[in-house]
């Protein structure tokens, strides 16, 4: 009997088994949208293997990735082989032939033999490569002799909503180096997104070298201060920087290997202060200016009564398109002030010459104008919802930002639409509770965790056939007051994950109790990353229901987070596990401070929130200092 032991206890110790996700735990984000869970496991060993067809070198790069992330997590180096076979205890990424399978869709079988992961497109076999990855262990173990990784079968056939899934970074009002800039591309890549939207120009700096121009990035690129907190305070440093051609193209590589499209964004006609400083002749009113170093929309724009502004910017979209192969380039148009259009004699010759009826119309001639220009170049634009006013370009796309009303107009008018807005799409807005928060845009309601996972990106007001011109949805990520990589990921993340189910994700398959239990392991994944996500779901809301008559009020708590363990205080101290732990909503007769945290086995989880119950809001419901 105790050799029988020991036998045992060495089995346990020569071959310790690892277990990604048992079915229930399945977490995949985001969501596919046919997925059926299968009996039995897959069982990942040190004779795993990864085969693909010989002959393509697109599949032979996506092979080295799927061997570099196993070995990231199990330690073992995968051998690739290249047959046409499908094999056993092998990761099999397949080619398909025919129309089974949609554009960016794949299929994924994992059964107790082998894993076969079928597309039409190298960019299927990306994709699923990502649902893998979230079939894999959140931890990372170092290889011993008979280590094994067990994932559990499953059949996913899948295939994205929207055509354009995205995130917009804004490197104009703050400068982030190439190595950020990949790492924000691959998580991009990992939460299936397409699209990597680059805000380049701005009033605060340009970030592209042009060489007919090279004022813009010796001059323009670089100014004295920087404005930090929405109050006004500044940092005196120099800030700036730019990116070399050299450097686009390496950007652009890199997110092509991931099969994500960089769409530039080249401002006009404002936004261009910093253009103007290089080159004054091109404004309305003389120079000299200077780049500013608060935030805000800046009254100086180009002039459009003026031809050497269309020659200045038809040479800097000619060395644009040469770095960005994309089929789209963002022209900006939003936020132009046009006082100075009003008020210049070139402007409003070109007003009469052109038979347009005022200012709204000159910005109309302007975008149809580099529209124009760029349809030689074999570019599509596609610009702010302000490109509408004074009529849109005849092949042009908005992005709906102003809310929704922008995309409803320009889907009626037949053209395409990527929803955007503000109360839903800005990561720069406040996750939570802005005094538990760092500084961001001070005015806009709370983008909480939940509130980005409600959107729907279709509007009522539209027909089906109309609905079909809404091509996708993208989160923006404005840098007034994000001025590190850091901020950006706390900002980006987790907020994108819910961006990522929206875009890809079929509504009838999004549930939001399901996603919020997801994120508690995509939040590991995030840390075994490196990235700097927000805590902010585990934040406790209270919520005050006061019985004015009764002189008392309830109080409730919520989080986005998935089933939370709350506990609170009401004598104003520091909630700890050994306090009141948060069951149902209680009742409070008297002034009181209430105090609460989530927790996790623990540990806290949150920041500490707090809410003040005096005797005037149990008297009348409300603060002494509300309306």
């Amino acid at each position: 009997m105790k050799n029988l032991i020991v036998v045992v206890l060495c089995i346990v110790f020569i071959n310790p088994i690892i277990y990604a996700q048992t079915k229930s735990e399945l977490s995949i984000i985001p969501q596919p949208n046919n997925i059926e869970e299968l009996t039995g496991e897959f069982t990942i060993n040190s004779d795993t293997k990864i085969n693909i067809e010989p002959g393509n070198p697109n599949l032979e790069l996506l092979a080295d990735m799927l061997s570099y992330r196993i070995k990231t997590v199990t330690g073992y180096s995968m051998h690739i082989t290249k047959t046409s076979k499908t094999l056993k205890n092998a990761f099999n990424l397949i080619i398909q032939s025919g129309d089974t399978l949609s554009e960016e869709g794949y299929s994924l079988s994992v059964t107790p033999d082998r894993v076969s992961l079928e597309a039409k497109e190298e960019n299927g076999i990306f994709y699923g490569l990502q649902t893998i990855y979230q079939l894999l262990p959140t931890k990372t173990f170092e290889s011993t002799k008979d280590f094994e990784v067990i994932i559990p079968s499953v059949k996913i056939i899948d295939k994205p909503r929207y055509s354009w899934r995205g995130m917009m970074l804004d490197v104009g009002r703050y400068f982030y180096p190439v190595p950020f800039i990949k790492k924000f591309i691959d998580y991009l890549a990992f939460h299936k997104m397409n699209t990597f939207h680059w805000h380049l120009t701005e009033d605060h700096g340009w970030r592209i070298k042009i060489d007919k121009y090279p004022e813009l990035t010796e001059t323009s690129a670089w100014r004295q201060a920087t404005q930090v907190t929405p109050g006004g305070r500044i940092d005196e440093n120099l800030h700036g920087g730019y990116y070399s051609k050299e450097q686009i193209r390496e950007v652009v590589d890199y997110a092509k290997k991931r099969y994500i499209t960089v769409v530039p964004e080249i401002e006009m006609p404002g936004h261009s202060l910093a253009a103007l400083v290089a080159y004054p002749e091109l404004s309305c009113v003389e120079g000299p200016f200077e780049i500013p170093i608060q935030w805000g929309i800046q009254e100086n724009i180009y002039c459009a009564g003026n031809e050497k502004t269309f020659e200045f910017l038809e040479n800097v979209l000619s060395e644009v398109v040469e770095l960005f192969p994309s089929p789209i380039i963002h022209i900006g148009g939003d936020e132009a002030p046009k006082k100075h259009w009003e008020q210049c004699e070139k402007c409003q010759m070109r007003i009469e010459e052109e038979g347009l009826n005022d200012e709204h119309e000159l910005q109309s001639y302007f975008i149809k104008r580099i529209e124009e220009f760029l349809l030689t170049k074999n570019k599509n634009i596609i610009g702010w919802d302000e490109i509408l006013e004074g009529g849109l370009a005849p092949n042009a796309a908005v992005m709906s930002w102003r809310g929704i009303e922008g995309g409803i107009t320009a889907a009626k008018q037949k053209h395409n639409v990527i929803m955007t807005p503000t109360s839903y799409m800005y990561f720069d807005y406040y996750q939570g509770d802005p005094t538990l928060e760092p500084f961001a845009i001070p005015h806009g309601r709370v983008v909480s965790l939940q509130r980005v996972y409600s959107y729907e990106p279709i509007p009522e007001e539209l027909t089906p056939q109309e609905a079909k011109y809404i091509k996708g949805v993208q989160g923006n990520i404005w840098s007034e007051f994000i001025h590190s990589p850091d901020n950006v990921e706390y900002m980006g993340f987790p907020r994108a994950a819910a961006l990522a189910e929206i875009a890809w994700t079929e509504s009838e398959n999004k549930e939001w109790e399901n996603f919020k239990r997801k994120m508690e392991t995509q939040y590991k994944r995030y840390q075994n990353m490196g990235i700097n996500y927000a805590k902010s779901a585990y934040n406790v809301r209270h919520r005050v229901d006061v019985d004015t008559t009764a002189q008392t009020a309830t109080i409730s708590f919520e989080t986005d987070s998935y089933n939370p363990q709350i506990y609170y205080t009401l004598d104003g101290s520091e909630p700890t596990p050994e306090k009141l732990e948060y069951l149902n909503p209680f009742p409070v007769n008297k002034p009181v401070i209430i105090k609460a945290a989530t927790f996790n086995e623990g540990e806290r989880m949150s920041k500490i929130s707090t809410e003040y119950i005096n005797r005037s809001i149990l008297r009348d419901g409300k603060k002494q200092n509300e309306n």
